[in-house]
């Protein structure tokens, strides 16, 4: 696991700044200017002395490193894996630490659009907090033109993204001038798109654009129990037709929690008579974080006690075409034939293995655990898979 932020010593920054870390490479490329570029002195044939002239934003060096005189730098304390060339940091003077906002290869890279949300999910790893955050629209407007642009793809995330008005909108315009290779995902809680021709909005706007959108019932009742909004699930659905009809892509997000899972053969059954429509379902285990850790009575269910109900779901579904897909869920917990539908799905910054991984012969194709998970977060059947029980 690789932390998202770092603690450096900042020399001659006055400001908040966005900067790609560039070593030779990038600086050949030619796809980013030089002034929003940090040289990375810490690379080989750096120091060469009109390559340093250049106006690059700054530097990124090491402890011991010689900075151009009166020249802004970064560094970095701790692991110099912290932040590579390609990589996005954001240099937040004052606070005596960097931020990666984008870090090349990882595959969980998200732009983060807001801290506002108009649900309250009893399970909710960001809660909500009432901010005025438009600010990010500009910011990450400003991220996106610093991405690789061969990047496969991104989420855009919150909070509830929606909740910027048009300023969503921009964001996704502004990904598809500088991004259009880049597969966007964003996650919504969808209940705005039945409003005002929003979903409209949206149409042709990228080349590549889908949404995640949470359904955790097959009736209003338990769908806003979970996600503690009376009227979202109607909300939802007409948001969910309303993409269709702007001819979005969609995919619907179930985590499982408790309530959710003891009617899940019926939410499958549901989502194929009704959002046939959708091109993928994810089946998503708790994220044992923000209002989780409260709620854990009321939502946790041992994964080994699920697995009727996932063979159930995940054949009905994918039987009739649906793509289906298991997140967040160690394989060890999993019955032998519900595998190959288990993803690598938590992002690289936060994800885990436990000493009984050590062992395992399938670890390299397992998911892993999120870094902060507890004993009263964990299975029963956590345990090394034996060579032997690979292929069983």
């Amino acid at each position: 696991m690789l932390a998202l932020d770092a603690k450096a010593t900042l020399h001659g920054w006055t400001g908040p700044t966005l900067a790609k870390v560039a070593g030779l490479n990038e600086f050949a490329s030619g796809a980013h200017p030089v002034e929003r570029m940090m040289l990375d002195l810490r690379q080989a044939n750096t120091n060469d002395d009109a390559l340093l002239s250049l106006p690059w934003a700054g530097f990124l060096a090491d402890q011991g490193d010689e900075i151009p005189s009166g020249r802004p730098a970064v560094v970095l304390h701790g692991s110099q894996e912290i932040a590579k060339p390609g990589d996005v940091l954001e240099v937040l003077p004052g606070s005596s630490k960097v931020a990666v906002r984008y870090r090349r290869g990882d595959n969980g890279n998200v732009l983060f659009a807001t801290e506002r949300c108009n649900s309250f999910c009893l399970m909710c790893s960001q809660p909500p907090r009432a901010v005025d955050d438009d600010w990010r629209v500009a910011q990450l407007c400003d991220l996106v033109e610093l991405i690789d642009r061969d990047e496969r793809s991104l989420a855009i995330s919150g909070g509830e993204p929606t909740l910027l008005g048009e300023g969503l909108a921009r964001v996704v315009r502004h990904c598809s001038a500088f991004l259009p290779r880049t597969h966007m995902h964003v996650l919504s809680n969808g209940r705005r798109f039945g409003e005002g021709g929003l979903a409209e909005t949206f149409r042709d706007l990228h080349p590549s654009l889908s949404w995640g959108i949470p359904l955790y019932g097959d009736h209003y009742r338990l769908h806003d129990y979970v996600v503690q909004s009376p009227g979202a699930f109607a909300q939802t659905l007409r948001g969910l037709y309303a993409l269709q009809a702007a001819g979005q892509r969609v995919e619907i997000r179930v985590v499982l929690v408790k309530p959710t899972v003891e009617r899940l053969t019926e939410v499958a059954r549901f989502l194929y008579r009704n959002l046939s429509f959708v091109e993928h379902v994810a089946l998503m285990g708790i994220e044992p974080i923000g209002f989780a850790k409260a709620n854990r009575e009321a939502l946790w269910i041992d994964p080994v006690d699920m697995a009727p109900a996932l063979s159930e779901s995940v054949g009905y579904l994918s039987q009739r075409g649906i793509a289906v897909s298991l997140y967040n869920l160690p394989l060890c917990t999993l019955p032998r034939e519900l595998w190959r539908y288990a993803r690598r799905s938590i992002s690289n910054w936060k994800q885990d293995y436990l000493p009984a991984c050590e062992a395992c012969a399938v670890r390299a194709e397992c998911g892993g655990f999120f870094s902060w998970i507890k004993p009263e977060w964990t299975s029963r059947a956590i345990g090394p898979v034996k060579k032997e029980q690979e292929h069983a």
